[in-house]
């Protein structure tokens, strides 16, 4: 596969892509390119909004069908999904579902989680939380590290299923099953791994899986979506809540506090209308291509990334083997941020964090991509 391309004709997908004509694309771990179908779907709410000022009907539909696709995304059915404007809000949405006060107060959480949902669960400390942390080393997370850090008084387990940092896989499969063995909850953050690792979440046996859209699902910022297991729905109680989440949304009862009887009771207020309008597009992209066929071509750019960039003196963060890694590649250098605006202005769109800066292609990218991104990191790390 590694001379012959993708099991997919790129070179049509990449005619979709706009940006790909400017630009060399890889920082899809931050944000995806728009597509033509993206766009499209966006022009189709702004339409709908000028054509008839409010059309209600046809906005939740739209809610409806995204939540649907993000589904068959996860193998899921679209009743064991809500809908929020972030990860952040999901995340909230599930401790706040939490009784913290009891003998079950502890949230397991890895080191390896990115920032923003990491607080989240370190908010919960007022609610009578305690937060354990589960080590990074070496870039990576040992799966055994879990196992003394849960036990009976573990609420929830929280573990991201790919690194924002440098792209290693955890077994989220093994965390689930621990995490079930305490008779915890686990939520898992799925940001970098949707549409680039099939995920079947029933056959890995979590409880929460949450993803915004505007990384790998080629969507935009403002959407995300939470799958609630459907045998722990009805045992649960979200706090952070709003119209969405009543049996009846359209009720008038001001004074009735009800809850969907399907993962929609962790649904808050108004949906993000265009978001799930751009997001249903981008995930059908996703889904049409197929993330099997996407790993394979990632494993092949990833590897292509990792050889690459040690050919070129170029020190990889985190491991270098791709059956436990995605293809965003982490290169430590110097002023990370000052390299990323270097390469912008050369026309490749890289992404800085700390104190590397990731490549990460995706299912448009070329090995020449790959080739000519680490060429110019190279120079400019040099150079510095």
């Amino acid at each position: 596969m590694s001379g012959a391309g993708p099991g997919y004709d790129l070179d049509a997908w990449r005619a979709r892509i706009p940006l790909l004509q400017s630009c060399i694309v890889m920082n899809s771990c931050s944000q995806s390119p728009q597509s033509d179908a993206t766009r499209a779907a966006a022009e189709r709410y702004l339409d709908s909004w000028n054509r008839h000022g409010m059309d209600w009907d046809a906005w939740l539909a739209e809610v409806a069908a995204a939540k649907a696709e993000f589904a068959k995304l996860i193998g899921a059915e679209a009743s064991d999904i809500a809908v929020f404007s972030c990860v952040s809000d999901a995340a909230s949405a599930v401790a706040s579902a939490l009784e913290l006060s009891g003998a079950r107060s502890t949230i397991v959480v890895s080191e390896a989680e990115f920032p923003s949902v990491a607080r989240v669960w370190l908010a919960q400390e007022r609610r009578g939380a305690r937060v354990s942390w589960v080590p990074v080393c070496d870039g990576v997370v040992d799966p055994s590290a879990y196992d003394a850090l849960v036990d009976d008084r573990t609420a929830l387990v929280a573990a991201c299923h790919g690194s924002y940092a440098n792209g290693f896989i955890q077994d989220v499969a093994r965390i689930a099953a621990r995490a079930r063995a305490a008779g915890a909850y686990s939520f898992v953050d799925a940001y970098q791994t949707l549409g680039v690792v099939p995920v079947d979440v029933r056959a890995l046996g979590v409880d929460f899986l949450a993803s915004g859209n505007l990384k790998f699902l080629m969507g935009m910022p403002g959407i995300a979506f939470l799958y609630v297991a459907p045998r722990i729905v009805e045992r649960l109680y979200p706090t952070v809540t709003g119209w969405f989440g009543r049996a009846d949304p359209f009720t008038s009862d001001v004074k009735t506090l009800d809850w969907s009887p399907t993962a929609s009771r962790f649904d808050t207020g108004t949906p993000p209308l265009i978001g799930a309008y751009v997001a249903r597009a981008g995930m059908e992209m996703i889904n049409e291509i197929g993330p099997a066929r996407i790993r394979a071509w990632h494993e092949v750019l990833g590897r292509r990334l990792i050889e690459g960039g040690r050919a070129r003196g170029l020190a990889v963060s985190g491991p270098q083997d791709m059956s436990c890694r995605t293809a965003t590649t982490a290169f430590a250098v110097r002023d990370p941020f000052a390299v990323e605006r270097a390469m912008r202005a050369r026309g490749v769109l890289p992404t800085a964090r700390g104190d590397v800066v990731r490549l990460a292609p995706h299912f448009f990218n070329t090995l020449q991509d790959v080739d000519r991104a680490l060429d110019l990191l190279a120079e400019l790390a040099r150079a510095r």
